[in-house]
């Protein structure tokens, strides 16, 4: 009686798979504490996306079983209103300031607070900058209405002593973008810096040794060691970045704006809102944020790829 064999190719897949089963078992407490981060972006990131056929269908909320299919009726409808390339102009617009003003700053940052001689300066530092990313947009918009009110505010009021006057922070389009920008790098430098200061505590003593014996100083160290060093993080964090080209801040928006400043606040996000939680109208609302998540998407690949044919290390 003939005795089937395996085939090698078949013997070093078991082999493979029994391996990985031992490194689990192993160490299975390392990978228990996946398990939450599995389940947050299982339960709320993966689960819905099953709602996106709402893009495709003209959804009745009160009855779904009367939804009709329409195909890709919705994404014309979207691109076919005049009033939704300002909100793309908006939305391109100040995320791109934010990304192109807002991205080096951590990085300086994180280069300049590594050269701080004093150890407790320093962690007092890095606390301070750290604390305003843990402050809601709620919260801080409430500081910031304070600090910019137009009779009282802190702020403006200084403005006024040197300029002589009355500045609409809130209410001015040309004022209302840059104030944007300002307070999100202020919320999000410090934060911003915990991967670059991850990134240089890995960079090998031995070079700032050597270095130092050539006569380099802590600037000269910094610029051809430091920075060098932390190229491939700052590759991967700007390729993330630009994936949220289409995410201009709601929270920061939805609580800071008013009508005074539609004409250059308004984004993708707060039209999303009107149009799907005010007007009820939710397969239009899908539609604008699958186009978003399509175009995140479609960055992220293109700017992955510009990354790895220039040499540095992409995502993946």
């Amino acid at each position: 009686m003939a005795v089937s064999k395996a085939t090698p190719a078949k013997q070093g897949w078991k082999e493979k798979c029994a391996g990985i089963g031992r490194q689990m078992i192993k160490k299975r407490w390392l990978y228990f504490l996946l398990v939450p981060g599995i389940l947050f972006f299982a339960i709320f990131k993966y689960v819905p996306m099953y709602g996106l056929k709402i893009a495709f269908m003209d959804y009745n909320q009160y009855d779904p079983s009367k939804s009709t299919w329409v195909g890709l009726a919705q994404f014309a409808s979207l691109f076919s209103k005049r009033s939704f390339l300002p909100v793309l102009r908006n939305t391109v617009v100040i995320s791109l300031l934010k990304l192109v003003i807002g991205f080096p700053i951590p990085v300086i940052l994180a280069l300049m607070m590594n050269e701080m001689r004093s150890l407790k300066f320093k962690k007092v530092s890095q606390t301070l900058l750290y604390l305003p990313h843990f402050i809601s947009w709620v919260i801080l918009a409430g500081i910031i209405m304070t600090l910019l009110d137009p009779d009282n505010g802190l702020i403006t009021q200084l403005i006024f002593q040197i300029t002589g006057q009355k500045v609409m922070v809130l209410t001015d389009s040309k004022w209302f973008v840059p104030m944007l920008i300002v307070t999100d790098i202020y919320k999000g430098m410090g934060w911003g810096t915990i991967l670059y200061f991850a990134a240089i505590s890995g960079i090998d003593p031995s070079l700032y040794e050597a270095a130092s014996i050539d006569g380099a100083g802590r600037w000269r160290q910094a610029i051809n060691i430091t920075l060098p060093s932390i190229v491939p993080t700052i590759v991967v964090c700007f390729i993330l970045n630009c994936g949220n080209i289409l995410n201009a801040g709601f929270d920061q928006i939805f609580m800071l704006y008013t009508s005074h400043v539609y004409d250059v606040a308004d984004i993708i996000d707060t039209y999303v809102y009107r149009m799907g939680i005010i007007n009820n109208d939710y397969s239009f609302s899908t539609a604008a944020g699958m186009f978003k998540s399509v175009v995140a998407f479609l960055l992220i690949m293109i700017v992955n790829s510009v990354a790895k044919k220039t040499g540095n290390e992409g995502l993946f």
